[in-house]
């Protein structure tokens, strides 16, 4: 029973969830694009957001795509270079420091959502939800540093990056390299999962059409002067 689950769960199930998030992400900019947006806060009450979104915000894309590197890249490509321990060693250091300049992040804005009258009046379900969600996947994730540093031979590194190599280029056994990892891998990799498939019902939906054009820009921006 436990393969049977171990199989499901990753798998089967991480392509269920990005089906979900394409599909669903597609659907709600088609039938309500004006839900596409991150309704900010800043108005109803401005102290602490700066520091705690700025906080959250680098921590978390520096997070993404480390994983992104981290997870699908070939081992042959960093080999002549870096060794799989150097490399975990490298991930483990930039992870912790990524996650907790993440984790103050959150912990100020999820003080901001749950003390301040204004902010948590007009915060919906989901917005409290999935900041909750991304709280505890962010301590999960932490909390794999230290089951890491307990054998630091890359093994398990290279067969996370295995796995999602494996499931990237719909290769069959991806499951297979996750069943002899630790507890806490599991739950990190199967929460993030779930962050996949509740994408698109959540404010989360932003990050796909973050106006980047705007950096790239060679006009000067018009601003009216105040009274």
């Amino acid at each position: 029973m436990a393969e049977y689950i171990n199989t499901f769960l990753f798998g089967v199930y991480p392509y269920i969830a990005v089906s979900v998030m394409i599909i669903g992400s597609v659907l709600r900019y088609d039938q309500n694009p004006y839900s596409w947006k991150s309704d900010s806060s800043q108005l109803l009450h401005s102290k602490g957001l700066r520091l705690g979104s700025n906080l959250f915000h680098i921590g978390i894309i520096l997070l993404f795509f480390g994983h992104l590197l981290g997870l699908l890249t070939p081992h042959w490509v960093y080999e002549p270079f870096i060794t799989a321990g150097q490399k975990q060693v490298l991930a483990m250091t930039a992870g912790g420091i990524f996650g907790l300049m993440c984790l103050v992040g959150m912990v100020i804005l999820i003080w901001r959502r749950t003390t301040q009258d204004r902010v948590r009046a007009t915060t919906k379900f989901m917005d409290m939800a999935i900041l909750l969600i991304l709280f505890v996947q962010l301590i999960l994730g932490l909390m794999t540093i230290p089951e890491s540093a307990k054998h630091l031979d890359g093994s398990s590194m290279v067969a996370l990056a295995e796995w999602s190599q494996h499931i990237v280029t719909f290769r069959p056994g991806a499951a297979d390299f996750i069943l002899p990892q630790a507890l806490v891998f599991k739950l990190h990799i199967v929460l993030g999962l779930t962050i996949f498939l509740l994408f698109p019902f959540t404010r989360l939906v932003h990050m796909i059409s973050a106006p980047l054009k705007f950096l790239l820009r060679s006009g000067y921006q018009i601003v009216r002067k105040r009274g």
